[in-house]
């Protein structure tokens, strides 16, 4: 839980003024900037199934002290060079880290946690937002004495958590047999010379490619990635958009920012317990996926109130709708991560869970990348058409869309593991309906 919240403390100390510093202070191009930015994401996402497998063979704490130290290393660099090959090495370096140290993290959580995952999950996101909420208060003032001061401050926390985690994280085993449990011991892949070979490299990821109700639930999950990241881009460009005024819409970026946190850090884990209690993992998913699509309906209505001249009146039409999107876009989040992290472990039957995990956030990754660019061009081409609630239905559909996927998968029971002895029912033939039990270890397949 530290260890997530100073990895988001540091990172958006920095991140959210890199754009300006690279193209303000060092007066590089659009395009450049673009690049650096871009080679950072690409280099994280395209990575993560990567990270996962070295952490499903290697351990948990080594790879997440490799990618502390790599970040540390990537972040320096960016404070104290100029240079484009440089900064496009740095930028890939920090990348690379949180493709390292994320799957494994989330991996390590789900080992130590055991039948308390979800609640687990719970506290984890709230630390995570909490790191997100004060990274970039932290950011302004040092930003505002130089960014380079930026830099090497992130950097220096980084170094100081991965020393802590080097002293005080206790190693884990990931399980990697079937059947094993998720705090079963394990035999450790570097004394095993077959387990550290190519083949098995091969196996380990024919095992997870080839696990399909997990296929099936990325897939249905791979929408609410992109709607949920449109507090980073279409909420912040309509505030802007129609406030007309820099103040202001600076003003109600960041009281997006601030109550989306806030919402999280106030209710997570008292939301997450009644849900626990009498919803169970899949009722929650498809509420927390209805929510993110009822997210964008303040401002799909908005579009059809004339906006003000000028004022209050038109701040409060700017700031409003997208505020409450926001809102229930941290809602929708609430209800859904902790089932949603909870499911992966119960769908990989608690083998290589971080190589899961990493596939997962991969192509979770494409589904944001392609969600910001269709968003940012339906943005356009409905100012140009003058059919400014064309994006907002768009997005309220996708998230429909995606409860519907999920609600399918839990009503043909495709989210639960098939016990031995029991019919497989992963042809979507219905299963009799039961209750969720999202905190009970998943029965594991024998063989």
């Amino acid at each position: 839980m530290a260890n997530q919240f100073t990895i988001n403390l540091g990172f958006y100390m920095l991140m959210p003024y890199l754009a300006q510093y690279l193209s303000g202070n060092l007066g590089m191009a659009a395009w450049t900037v673009g690049l650096i930015l871009g080679v950072r994401n690409f280099s994280q996402q395209g990575m993560f199934f990567f990270g996962g497998t070295l952490a499903d063979r290697f351990g948990y704490k080594p790879v997440i002290i490799t990618g502390l130290m790599l970040r540390t290393v990537g972040f320096a660099v960016l404070g104290l060079v100029d240079s484009l090959p440089a900064l496009l090495a740095a930028s890939a370096a920090t990348g690379l880290a949180g493709a390292l140290f994320n799957p494994a993290v989330r991996a390590y959580v789900a080992h130590d946690a055991r039948e308390r995952r979800v609640e687990a999950f719970a506290l984890f996101n709230v630390f995570y937002q909490a790191g997100i909420l004060l990274g970039p208060l932290a950011g302004v003032a040092l930003t505002g004495v130089s960014f380079r001061l930026t830099c090497l401050v992130a950097a220096g926390v980084f170094t100081v958590l991965s020393i802590v985690q080097i002293r005080a994280l206790p190693a884990r085993t990931p399980s990697h047999g079937a059947g094993s449990g998720v705090g079963a011991g394990a035999r450790a892949g570097a004394g095993d010379g077959a387990d550290s070979s190519v083949t098995s490299v091969l196996a380990q990821w024919r095992t997870v490619v080839s696990n399909r109700p997990f296929l099936l639930f990325s897939l249905a999950m791979i929408g609410s990635y992109a709607l949920s990241f449109q507090v980073y881009l279409a909420l912040p460009l309509e505030v802007r958009r129609v406030a007309g005024d820099e103040r202001v819409g600076t003003i109600g970026v960041g009281l997006l920012f601030a109550a989306s946190g806030l919402a999280t850090i106030a209710g997570q884990t008292r939301l997450t317990a009644w849900c626990k209690q009498h919803w169970g993992s899949g009722r929650s998913l498809v509420a927390g996926l209805t929510a993110l699509g009822s997210a964008f309906v303040p401002l799909l209505a908005a579009t059809a109130v004339p906006a003000p001249p000028d004022g209050p009146a038109r701040w409060a039409l700017a700031v409003g709708p997208p505020l409450l999107s926001a809102l229930l876009i941290a809602l929708g989040t609430m209800l859904a991560y902790p089932f949603e992290m909870d499911t992966i472990v119960a769908l990989a039957e608690n083998r290589y869970v971080a190589t899961h995990y990493g596939l997962y956030n991969t192509i979770c990754g494409i589904g944001i990348t392609l969600g910001n660019l269709l968003t940012g061009a339906a943005l356009d081409a409905a100012h140009s058409a003058g059919t400014p609630a064309l994006p907002w239905l768009a997005l309220a559909a996708t998230g429909g869309g995606c409860a519907l996927a999920v609600f399918g998968l839990h009503r043909t029971g495709r989210l639960t593991p098939t016990a031995p002895g029991q019919p497989d029912r992963s042809d979507g033939t219905d299963r009799p309906d039961e209750p969720d039990k999202p905190g009970k270890q998943p029965a594991a397949k024998g063989g």
